[in-house]
């Protein structure tokens, strides 16, 4: 079931399970199964976001072109970064 929850729902259900839990009025059975299940819903909030980042594309310019280019997560490391600041 939770696999199929879009991402807007999930993380409304994560916020409530948070609120939940931070007034401390569960048991702590209560507490254990919400806890559970905001660990899945996290997870499956975590997938949607990795597949989104996949089909992220970013536009970079080269030698005066705009060109299109897959969005890599390795290249937002530092050194991307300062090639960017030079250009």
């Amino acid at each position: 079931m939770e696999k199929d929850i879009k991402f807007e729902k999930a993380m409304e259900r994560l916020e409530e399970i948070v609120q939940g839990l931070e007034k401390g009025d569960l048991s702590l059975e209560d507490s254990l199964k919400i806890f559970e299940e905001g660990i899945r819903l996290s997870q499956v909030c975590m997938a949607r976001l990795d597949e989104a980042e996949k089909k992220v594309e970013i536009l970079m310019k080269e030698k005066g072109k705009t060109v299109l280019k897959p969005f890599l997560p390795e290249a937002t490391g530092d050194e991307d970064k300062n090639k960017r600041s030079e250009d």
